[in-house]
């Protein structure tokens, strides 16, 4: 069984280190838009208009896509104190139920996201003459992977491997358990 989670851990890996990747080209993205904004505005003095609702747009998925890659790696926030006063064996019913509720969350991030995205769709937004829906994907794609990412997270658990938490170096020991026969 920890054979099979490790292989389902190495394709979530690649779908992470994807949306890391994503997510740090859209932070270059918006960071060069709002230079050029910038420049435009006080240099040129002709203020590119649009580049303000696409930098919010991008920064959106690079919240988004960000956040989830740090729940899978366990860079998200959180507040451990009582762990380390409590047994072992607590600590991981503890971890589990914090990611169902991530999960859960997750899982809200979807639903009402498609409702946003379904309600806004017909709208256009104004500049970039684009549907007003797609603004509302980025928190959809992102609910998806922090469930897929919660999920795994439970799953590793369950069959007695280790997550990813403070800056473990996990990814490292699935690729060897993988490529070692594990």
């Amino acid at each position: 069984m920890q054979a099979t989670v490790l292989r389902i851990s190495a394709v979530i890996g690649v779908i992470s280190r994807i949306s890391l990747w994503l997510s740090g080209a859209g932070l270059v993205a918006m960071t060069v838009l709002i230079a050029w904004q910038v420049w435009g505005r006080y240099v040129m003095n002709d203020t590119p208009t649009w580049t303000e609702i696409t930098s919010v747009l991008l920064m959106g998925w690079f919240i988004l896509l960000g956040a989830a890659v740090g729940l899978r790696e366990g860079n998200h926030l959180s507040f451990d104190v009582l762990l380390y006063v409590l047994p072992k064996g607590v600590n991981g019913v503890l971890h589990t139920v914090s990611d169902a509720v991530v999960a859960i969350f997750g899982i809200g991030m979807v639903v009402y996201g498609i409702q946003l995205a379904a309600q806004t769709w017909s709208n256009t937004m104004p500049l970039l003459g684009i549907s007003g829906g797609i603004g509302y994907l980025a928190l959809i794609c992102g609910g998806v992977l922090m469930v897929l990412f919660a999920l795994e997270r439970i799953l590793r658990r369950a069959v007695g491997l280790p997550t990813y938490r403070f800056g473990d170096d996990v990814e490292d020991e699935t690729e060897a358990a993988i490529h070692g026969g594990a």
